[in-house]
């Protein structure tokens, strides 16, 4: 991965587009963008060269996703090994995502699970992770 490049008009569209479908097809977006096919494929090549692009993901329906165990859990971290704790809690599969915050705790993660034994195990190794001094979990329960 090499130096997140500058946005310019047409990247944020191309962004805006595939944020809110990121199945759309390629000619699909040349389109409606009014560009040709391969600008479209460069542009999205260079987005995620770059950084800017770090994944395509599945956003399911809530009512499929009811099954599954949900938490946050606040985390403490020793010292300055903040950028190599985050490191290796982005790599816990269970992780969806990593927020830096303030006050007592310096990172919230959120975790998904399928069952409860799932989640006692990623937090296992979340705890487990080097400079990890303290962990507090919250199972979301039902959606307000």
């Amino acid at each position: 991965m090499s130096v997140p490049p500058l946005l310019d008009d047409l990247d944020r569209a191309l962004l805006a587009r595939l944020g809110s479908d990121a199945r759309t097809p390629v000619s699909a977006l040349a389109t409606t963008l009014g560009v040709a096919r391969g600008t479209v494929q460069t542009r999205i090549a260079r987005l995620l060269d770059g950084g800017v692009i770090r994944r395509f993901t599945v956003e399911l329906d809530p009512t499929v996703d009811e099954q599954a165990v949900r938490a946050i859990t606040l985390v403490q971290v020793s010292g300055a090994t903040a950028r190599a704790v985050a490191k290796a809690v982005r790599g816990i599969p269970e992780v969806r995502a990593l927020h830096s915050t303030n006050g007592k705790w310096d990172m919230v993660a959120e975790l998904h699970c399928g069952s409860l034994a799932e989640l006692d195990q990623a937090l296992a190794g979340l705890r487990g992770v080097r400079g990890v001094t303290n962990t507090e979990t919250s199972i979301l329960l039902a959606r307000l």
